[in-house]
This record gives structure tokens, sequence and C-alpha cells, in this order.
């Protein structure tokens, strides 16, 4: 079905456009579908819009960001993280009743990083210059473990009890015992251990920065890199139940500066600068993505890693940078990212879903809950929601502005669909490119017709509810028929032809598809031709002109003639299809003459329907006549002979004059007044008398190449 739809679109694309053909707005691609408002439903890589998972929010913790996020056993939620210039850092708790409350308050600026082990005990981490704390039930917090460094990014279990410790600025894994004994576990030789994950047989998996490099560590703490990302931070971490790693990168690389080399400029230079700043202040600086506020360069990738270490990339985006990765129940990644609050499912290879757009701008952490369910933290501001499994009974996209080019009138909107379920729509349509109140209201189907009414600009809603897929979107469409335009005529120099336009080539239909992927190209409503080369002929006239068709219809054109001073037009040539022409001017009279074009798209159209517009030419002049040579003669003068003589056209200004002395080569002679600007000019030249009898010879030629020659013999 949607390929019939595509070969339908290609065809509708290639074939020669017209004022009646009736041409189709399709909407299936993924890309399509975002330049609309989507909401609350969840679309698919291949264009595929469904109903999303029930997003609710949980809790507003009144801080800018929360950035870690953990569940026990008894459904309690809490949730970490603070706000730039704050006092404290905060810890909320969410019970499993749903009522939230602020459940401790530590010194530092946030809570990165939290944690509970086997007993419910809750394990909240600050930066910077921070500590971990344990928290009792009724929040009462107190220090657990002090690492000593400026930062902690991640906590995470061992099946024994152990809590480990990513931290930087020396990118240092701490192991601490359930007594809160702690040393040193693993030194990654990066600035920061960025992130954290345990995999089933107690192998620590660490994401660093800012070599973006993705470790693992056996119990024994023998580490091994399983990859080197082309990102410069491993924001994230999950593990499969069968074993496979995945993690997300960030960041462009800043490439090392040779001694010499010029300093970077723009994003690396800024990079370069923070990392000048801390190494004065003797420690690692933080990554870009603790300040989610800031442009981070690059966007983001996701790398799927088998524990051989075999990796793949198998999603990327220029502008959502990840930082939160989980796995929900049946195994599938989903993606938490900022700057705009997308949350993506990985289906398959390089398939996913954006399954929700949270209204914060960063997802920062997630957790499982119960029956399919995922809590997530967000950042700017920091809030806590619950993500499905129960999904939305409806959801809404409004789509594009579409521009037809020109007043349109509507008809069938068709879908495809599959599923239980009902897809609507509703249309409205206006005669500005953005939608407002001078538009029409929104109006359901006649059936399958549009009932809006005619205009330049369309808009569709459609609303999805039950199990229903929409994956198609075609919005049939005919512009009403626009005269064409004459917008400019040229008269060519004279004395040039154009060249016979060459017969129709006779061939079979064929058709070129697009590159795979991609779409075919939008027709263009303006016709454009190179104009050919003219060739020097006698005695012909010649014009071209500029014409286009809004409606992008096939034109011809009647070329007539009329002189100044006349009335009647006289035709030239009528079903020319090409933009020029050229005519023998010599059956007409010598004078001054206008040209007038009609273009007409009766080609597209049917006769009724056939519209014509015509333009006339500047006035431009027609002269096959020679000039006139008089008073030519020659009077000795010494051992000189002076000779004069006077030449007039009738219409155009005398070009050139030249003479020959006794058959010689022709010399040029400039008229009196040293400028040939003038249809009538006097000339004098001498020439070397000789002996004997002199025979000169005089030739003048007029700016439309006549010519004339006279001679005179001087003894």
């Amino acid at each position: 079905m949607k390929t019939s739809r595509v070969l339908a679109l290609l065809l509708s694309t290639l074939a020669p456009l017209g004022a009646v053909e009736t041409r189709t707005w399709d909407q299936s691609d993924a890309s399509d579908f975002e330049r609309g408002t989507i909401t609350k439903l969840s679309l698919s890589s291949d264009g595929r819009l469904a109903p999303a998972p029930v997003v609710k929010e949980l809790y507003d913790a009144s801080v800018t960001f929360l950035w870690s996020i953990a569940r026990d056993s008894k459904g309690n939620v809490y949730a970490g993280g603070g706000g730039i210039g704050g006092a404290k850092a905060k810890l909320a708790q969410i019970d499993a009743n749903g009522k939230a409350k602020t459940f401790a308050e530590l010194d530092g600026l946030a809570i990165q990083a939290v944690a509970i082990d086997k007993q419910d005990r809750v394990y909240a981490a600050t930066s910077p210059d921070g500590k971990v704390y344990r928290v009792d039930a009724s929040g009462k917090a107190e220090v657990f473990y002090d690492p000593k460094t400026k930062y902690i990014w991640a906590l995470t279990f061992a099946k024994n009890g152990d809590l480990f410790v990513a931290t930087g600025d020396q990118g240092e894994i701490h192991r601490v015992t359930p007594a809160g004994a702690g040393s040193v576990f693993y030194r990654t030789e990066e600035a920061h251990a960025r992130s954290l994950a345990m995999d089933a047989n107690d192998n620590l998996i660490v994401g660093t920065e800012p070599s973006g490099l993705v470790l693992r560590i056996s119990p024994a703490g023998q580490g091994f890199v399983l990859y080197e990302a082309p990102k410069r931070e491993i924001t994230a971490l999950a593990v499969g139940a069968d074993g496979m790693i995945y993690a997300a990168g960030t960041g462009n690389k800043v490439a090392a500066r040779a001694p010499g080399a010029p300093a970077a400029a723009g994003a690396d230079a800024a990079v370069n600068a923070a990392n000048a700043a801390a190494a004065r202040a003797g420690a690692a600086p933080a990554p870009a993505t603790l300040n989610p506020t800031a442009a981070i360069p690059g966007g983001s990738e996701v790398y799927r890693i088998q524990q051989d270490g075999y990796a793949r990339k198998i999603w990327n985006h220029a502008l959502d940078v990840v930082y939160a990765l989980a796995l929900d129940a049946q195994g599938h990644v989903v993606i938490g990212t900022g700057n705009r609050g997308m949350i993506y499912r990985m289906d398959g290879d390089r398939a996913y879903t954006r399954l929700a757009d949270l209204s914060p701008a960063q997802v920062t952490a997630f957790c499982a809950g119960p029956g399919g369910r995922i809590y997530a933290a967000t950042g700017n501001i920091g809030e806590v929601f619950s993500i499905g499994p129960e999904t939305e009974s409806s959801g809404t996209i409004d789509s594009d502005v579409f521009d037809a080019g020109g007043f349109s009138d509507w008809g069938r909107l068709t879908s495809l669909k599959r599923g239980q379920g009902n897809v609507t729509f509703e249309t409205r349509s206006g005669n500005v490119s953005r939608t407002q109140k001078d538009w029409s209201p929104w109006a359901k189907l006649n059936g399958e017709r549009i009932a809006s009414p005619s205009a330049r600009f369309l808009q569709y809603r459609a609303t999805i509810s039950g199990s229903t897929e929409l994956y198609d979107v075609a919005s049939a469409y005919e512009m009403r028929n626009v005269a064409p335009v004459v917008e400019d005529i040229e008269i060519t120099p004279a004395n040039y032809k154009f060249p016979a336009p060459a017969a129709a080539a006779t061939t079979a239909s064929t058709i070129t598809l697009p590159a795979l992927g991609k779409k075919p190209p939008a027709a263009s409503g303006t016709a454009t031709e190179a104009t050919p080369a003219l060739t020097f002929s006698k005695g012909q006239v010649g014009a071209r002109w500029l014409a286009s068709d809004e409606n992008g219809d096939a034109l011809t054109f009647k070329i007539e003639i009329r002189g100044d001073g006349e009335t009647a037009w006289k035709l030239l040539k009528d079903g020319i299809r090409e933009r020029y022409y050229s005519w023998d001017s010599t059956a007409f009279p010598d004078g001054k003459y206008y040209l007038r074009v009609t273009a007409s798209d009766a080609p597209a159209n049917p006769p009724e329907q056939a519209l014509g517009t015509s333009r006339e030419s500047e006035r431009f002049l027609i002269d096959n006549s020679s000039p006139e040579i008089s008073g030519l003669g020659g009077t000795i003068n010494g051992a000189k002979i002076d000779v004069r003589f006077h030449a007039k056209d009738a219409w155009s200004v005398l070009e050139k004059a030249e003479y020959s002395f006794n058959g010689g080569e022709w010399k040029v002679v400039e008229p009196t007044t040293r400028l040939a600007d003038s249809q009538e000019h006097d000339y004098r030249f001498q020439v070397e008398r000789g002996t004997g009898e002199a025979t000169i010879a005089v030739r003048v030629k007029d700016e439309f190449a006549n010519e004339a020659v006279a001679k005179t013999v001087v003894k």
C-alpha cells in the first residue's frame, strides 16, 4: 500500500504539470509528522503514530534539576537534585500511594546519585566536594563515606552489598563495604568516571569522560576497555538480561593541540579554557552535561556493546543529548534526552519510537516500576513523572501548514492505518501562511472529502484512539488556473538568428526513482529554458522572452508585429513552444516596430479554462537600407590628395567609414566630429599622391551592417 502511494507521488511529480492536474500532499515519513504538533501520541522512526504511554506528573521538587532516581522494595521512589546557587541539595520521596514530600536536605549544590541497598536504606551522593550520605526511614542523614574527591557521579551496589562510587576529578572508582569502610578500587586514568552499571556477574561497567571509554572491571579489580566511543562523555549505561551493554555518548572530542599549533576556536576554545581554569584550581573540569542549559555540540549516540566488546551504533541525534538509559519490561532500551525532553524507545536495529515528550527541557534519570512502569526525573525544572504502562485513550497531531503554491480546491483526504480503534480528521484552511483567527474553523471531513473552503494553505488534525496506528496521510488538491505571465521581452542583435527548434523525440515513457529512502524532488512551478546561440544571417531579427506560470503549466506563444503608427497587429508565428523566435525582416519596410508576445496555457487545460496574457516589447528598429554617400571628391594638394565626402543614413547611426587607395587595404576614417554618433557625418582625409592616376574608394556601414560603397578618380 505504502509503496504504491510513493510511486503515485513520484509519477505525479514527474508528469507534465497542469492547472487541471490533481496533486497530492503526502505525509508518510517521521520527519513529516515531526513538523506538526503531537499531543499524547508516540511516533516511530518509520512514520507510525499511535496513542502514547500515559505520562503523569507525580511531584514538583521546587529545584532546578533532579539528577537521580531510585525505587525501594516497598514502592517508595526517591529523587535527588538541587539547583545552581541553592543552599541545600534536596532528596524527595514519593510513597507507594503517590504522596510526595521532601525527605531530606543535604549540604551541597546537588544530589548527583541515589542508590538503595537490600535493606531499603537510601544512599545519596552530593557534588561538588561531596560525600555519600545514608538516610534512614525517618529522613535523618549521616555521612556514610567521604571519597575526598571533587565530584560523585554515580552509585551502584554489588550482590554482596558493597557500594561502588564513581568520582571525578581523578576518575576513580571507590568500593565501600556495608560498614562504611572504603578505598579506591580502580583508577580509570580519566578525569571522570561518569556513569556506572553492574552486570549479572558483578562486573562493574564504567563510562568515562573525556575519552568516552566503556570499561568492564571484574570483581577482582581487573579492568578492560570494551569500547572507545567517538563521543567525549559516556553519560549513561544500562545492562540487559542477556548481558548486552548499552552506552550513551555525547559531545564532540577536543583534539590535542601540538606545541606551536594555533589555539582552537569556538566550542573547542571554550572547552580548552575550562580545562585551563580547572588545572589552575588543581581539579579536572566537570563535564558539560552538569549544566544542561549549555549547548553541547555534536548531539548524542547510543551504542550496543556485546560481551566480547563488539560495538555498534544503534541510535543518534544531532540535537538531543542523552542523559539517561533504562530497559523496559520487554527489554527494549529507553532513552531520556534534553534539551527537548524527548523519551525514545529502541524497537530494533536503528528502529525507534519517540515515546513521550515531557515539558521540562531534560530527562535526566530513569528507574523501573511495577508492571512495566518507568519513573523519570527531569531537569529545568526538577519533576518526577511516571510513564505507562497504560496508554492514552486518544491523542492528536496538528500537522504543519501546507502551502499549495496558489489558491486551490481541496479533494479527498485519505490515510493508512492498522489496529483496533479509530482515526478522525478535521481540517482548516486560510490564505496566510500562519494559522490564526482569520483562518476557517476546524471542519470534519464530508465522507473522505475536505470540507474546508478553497484557499492557499491547509492544515489537518488527526485524532487517534484505541490501538490504532496511523502511518500515511494524503490530501488531494488542485490549484485554480492562473494566467501565465510574460515577464520580459528582449530584441536580439540584428542580422543574427536562432536555430530551428529540434523536433520532439518520441521515446518510451520512463521514470527515474530517487535514492532509496529519499522523496522525489518537489515539482517546480516555473519553467526555465536556456537560450541557444545565434548565428549570423543578414536581415534576420530575433526576440526572446521570459515567461512563467504559477500552476507550472506547459505554455505556447503567439508572436505578432505592429509598425509605429499602425493599429493592427500582424501575425508572425503561432503555437511556438520555445521562448525565442527569429524572422526575416527584409519583408518589412524600414522603420520602427513593436512586438507582442502572447502566452497561453491551452496545452494543459480544457479550452474553456485556458488563459493567456500578452506583453508588448519596447520599440525597435528594422533597417535594411544602405547609407547614402555624396560629395565624394579629391583635390591635389602638393604631394597629397585631400579627399572629402558626406554620408547619411535614414534610420540608424553611421558606425564605420573606411577608404582604399588604388585597391589597397581598407583603412578607417574618422568623421570630422571624431565621434561616430550620428546618422549623418562629413569625412576628410589625405593620401599620398604618388604618380599618375589615383583611384580612391570609400565605404560606410551603419549599425545594422548595411553598407554603401563609392569611388572617385583623381588625375
